[in-house]
């Protein structure tokens, strides 16, 4: 640490403060970064986008420490000053999915999937919250969500590419780009009316679906998708439908899609593991069902699975 006395700028203590976050030293951090608070808050040069961050970075701290109430409500300030920024809003939403507080979890992870779909932690924090309510609340837990704020297209636009140029930066959760190779954070994310007519189609496959009509279901999951093609239940489902109609290459094919998306989503693991037996993949299948294991070890019916192709195998 620098000796020196004199008073230090705002983006000197930032800097500090995200060396302290590397290396471990969280209550560092945080008091780095409450003085930087402090110096901006003086300055004439206050940017309320710059100042969001600090906050940012702060709940951070706080959330590494296990200090979900302060996390919450540095994400709080944050947001108001840097309306919808993805780290705020994810953050935020581990801190109330720590203390169970999932609806409010939910929310914020979808917001986050709103400005960008490729983020993985917000696709599992999705999938693990929409578990825990259905679990505490039943099918109808979406009615007592509280609302899900509707991002502007063009806030969405900007915040994406601010997102991929400050890629390089401590801190930052990497493009889904990276990790799987795919471009799909160059396409422009779906329009709130795209959304909505996806899933009306995606409801109606669902219903197909419960009638056990699989390849009209299948042909509404088709048309879903090319309205929302981020959607990683569509994919999961026609996949189940393909598995149902015995076009295996195609189920697999969709949950590469969905793991492109989500890369550890239980559904697509398990209905690939699947359809790679039917096809006699035996080595594929045994892999998907551990990487699903790693993630939910408990999973019957992957256990199960695994039992009854390892057999195959002796």
């Amino acid at each position: 640490m620098p000796q020196k006395q004199k008073s230090r700028s705002w983006t000197e203590l930032k800097q500090a403060g995200n060396e302290c976050f590397k290396t471990g030293q969280y209550g560092e951090a945080t008091n780095f970064y409450s003085q930087a608070i402090k110096e901006l808050e003086k300055s004439n040069k206050k940017n309320p986008e710059d100042l969001g961050i600090l906050y940012s970075n702060r709940a951070a701290s706080y959330l590494k420490d296990g200090n979900c109430g302060e996390c919450v409500k540095d994400c709080n300030m944050s947001l108001e000053l840097f309306p919808f920024n993805v780290k705020s809003l994810l953050r935020r939403a581990a801190a109330s999915e720590a203390v169970e507080r999932y609806r409010q979890a939910y929310v914020d992870y979808k917001t986050a999937l709103q400005i960008d779909c490729n983020i993985a932690a917000a696709h599992d924090g999705t999938n693990r919250m929409t578990k825990a309510l259905t679990e505490a609340d039943g099918p109808s837990w979406r009615e007592k969500l509280p609302p899900i704020p509707t991002v502007p297209l063009s806030v969405r636009e900007k915040l994406a590419q601010q997102s991929a140029a400050k890629a390089g930066q401590p801190n930052q959760p990497k493009p889904a780009v990276q990790q799987n190779g795919t471009t799909q954070t160059n396409k422009p994310p779906p329009s709130d009316k795209e959304i909505k007519k996806g899933q009306a189609l995606k409801d109606e496959g669902n219903a197909l679906v419960k009638k056990g009509e699989h390849k009209k279901a299948i042909e509404k999951y088709s048309q879903s998708l090319k309205h929302n093609p981020t959607e990683v239940t569509t994919f999961t489902n026609r996949a189940l439908c393909y598995l149902s109609v015995k076009q295996y290459r195609d189920a697999v094919r969709d949950c590469d899609e969905a793991l492109m998306i989500d890369s550890s989503n239980v559904k697509a693991l398990y209905r690939r593991a699947q359809a790679h037996k039917e096809l006699k993949d035996i080595k594929a299948c045994v892999d998907d069902l551990n990487k699903l294991l790693k993630v939910e070890p408990k999973n019957t019916a992957a256990l199960k699975l695994l039992q009854e192709v390892q057999k195959k195998k002796k």
